[in-house]
């Protein structure tokens, strides 16, 4: 035991891979919450398209282009999407790993959140809709300023595991030439072929990650929870 400590303490400290995990850890928090912003803002876009469709035929086309994007990108793993964008899509182009990452990330996340925030947005009582449309104001209107906030509120949790989901799924960024903790784990694992030390120290990382994720995610429930019965 003694000497595999000695040789991740040789690679960690004497040989600078601390400073692979700091830039993995980076990339990984920057991957896992624009993922997340960005799916929000596309699954948000389509999950509205989808409602709508089913009340107005022009609106309809849209929702159907939705609902191949949704089916494409729940149906087929992350990593394979990630190869796809870097050797076929973008082969040839001179983008940056991490923005491959984040920009295929995002569309992933996309995908699940449409179906998180559709859940959320039907979950409203439909009566509310027609309060809105009855006091003179637009679909849209009523949407943003009636609908979702009671369906944010419904879907911070899920949202919150979406992020979870998420961090951990950046673990396989590194196909993509991308420096997540992974990657960078694995680079003081095979420096000496001692893989016991570095793997484990990998799950602990993720670990303590998660675990603060989760009590910031619990933490915005309750404020909100709070706000809503004020």
């Amino acid at each position: 035991m003694q000497v595999m400590w000695d040789a991740f303490y040789d690679q960690f400290i004497t040989k600078g891979g601390y400073k692979n995990v700091l830039e993995g850890l980076r990339n990984t928090l920057i991957i896992a919450i624009l993922g997340l912003v960005i799916g929000i803002i596309i699954g948000t876009l389509v999950a509205c398209v989808q409602v709508a469709g089913k009340r107005n035929k022009v609106v309809r086309v849209f929702a159907a282009v939705g609902d191949v994007y949704t089916a494409v990108f729940r149906g087929t793993p992350i990593i394979v999407q990630l190869l796809i964008f870097h050797f076929i899509i973008f082969a040839g182009a001179d983008i940056d790993g991490l923005i491959e990452a984040v920009l295929v990330f995002g569309l992933n996340s996309g995908a699940y959140v449409s179906e998180i925030m559709r859940g959320g947005i039907l979950s409203v009582d439909i009566g509310q809709t027609e309060a809105g449309r009855t006091l003179g104001l637009s679909y849209a209107t009523t949407m943003l300023r009636i609908v979702f906030p009671q369906a944010i509120k419904n879907v911070v949790p899920t949202l919150g595991n979406e992020l979870i989901a998420l961090t951990k799924d950046t673990s396989v960024a590194g196909y993509v030439a991308t420096m997540d903790l992974t990657r960078a784990f694995r680079l003081i694992a095979t420096a000496n072929y001692e893989f016991i030390i570095p793997y484990l120290m990998l799950a602990l990382v993720y670990f303590v990650i998660i675990l603060i994720m989760t009590i910031v995610v619990r933490f915005v429930e309750r404020r909100m929870r709070k706000s809503e019965r004020r």
